[in-house]
């Protein structure tokens, strides 16, 4: 495993992908890559456009000379919207251009935004029967697919374990967002268990945490019930980080460590960097930790 950020993180904090990098110590970022299939500038304020394969070679070619590591693609996907060939297009656009790229992972979005009345059946089916179509269309890939539970569909484990279990790929699976189930609703100890049955299953990472008052910890609380207020840095948050990442790595994972934090809002710009340095700084100490225990072959 290592460690990675998300791009929206970095230039307006740090005025760059490539600065907020360096000053995070990191190498490795998730982009997020656009309708117009471009992602963010690694060192400048406009888009690296992606639309073909020799622009793909391009932005490749500047990554290494950057030394920058895209390790992930974000879409922002609809599986409920009305142009469903587009959406179709934009996914299978994207995966093509990580597999140009060397990027091994691509995060899908659960939420299906649209008028229909569907039910959960409805929904898995549909949801399954757009991913056999991307598969089919990149069956020459080695590129993963993380669904994340993201959203108020995404969060419930029957729907990821009934889109998977339809799907039925090695190569799709779920992109784990360590706080969302929190935020969803579930008890600690419930969060606990939802990550342990999907980390053998985890394609990538989006590694949050949230600091409730101690009394909503372990009870069901209504979805997003206060997050603005209790999103935190890693370090701070309910969700053990070392729990988490020796969970993962007894799981088999080897892919990264995604930044998201959450909480960047409520401070200024100086306090964001600092955040954002000991997020990375907390990883790289556990993930150390973790190989030096490994190699001693002593338990955690």
């Amino acid at each position: 495993m290592y460690v990675s950020v998300r791009d929206c993180h970095l230039p307006g904090v740090f005025g760059s992908v490539k600065a907020g990098l360096a000053a995070m110590g990191l190498d490795a970022v998730e982009l997020a890559y656009n309708r117009d299939k471009s992602v963010t500038s690694l060192d400048g304020s406009a888009n690296e456009l992606l639309a073909t394969e020799a622009a793909v070679d391009a932005f490749a070619y500047k990554c290494d000379g950057l030394k920058i590591k895209p390790s992930c693609l974000l879409l922002a996907n609809n599986f409920g919207a009305d142009d469903i060939e587009g959406e179709l297009d934009y996914v299978i656009s994207a995966v093509k251009a990580a597999g140009r790229l060397g990027i091994k992972a691509v995060r899908i979005d659960a939420i299906m935004h649209d008028n229909r009345e569907w039910d959960l059946a409805k929904r898995t089916e549909f949801f399954a029967e757009c991913m056999a179509k991307v598969l089919d269309a990149t069956s020459n890939l080695d590129v993963h697919m993380g669904v994340e539970n993201h959203g108020t569909l995404g969060n419930q484990p029957d729907f990821l374990d009934t889109i998977l279990n339809k799907i039925n790929s090695p190569r799709v699976g779920v992109t784990i967002d360590t706080a969302n189930f929190y935020w969803y609703g579930y008890p600690l100890s419930k969060v606990r268990e939802i990550i342990t049955h999907f980390a053998p299953k985890a394609k990538h990472t989006h590694v949050k945490n949230i600091n409730f008052p101690p009394e909503k910890r372990e009870i069901q609380r209504e979805i997003g019930w206060e997050y603005g207020k209790y999103a935190s840095p890693l370090r701070e948050g309910d969700i053990d980080m070392k729990w988490l990442v020796k969970t993962l790595a007894d799981a088999g994972y080897k892919g990264d460590l995604c930044i998201e934090n959450e909480s960047l809002g409520r401070y200024d710009i100086e306090k964001q960097k600092a955040i954002l340095r000991d997020d990375a700084d907390y990883l790289k100490e556990i993930l150390a930790n973790l190989k030096r225990t490994q190699s001693s072959g002593c338990s955690v």
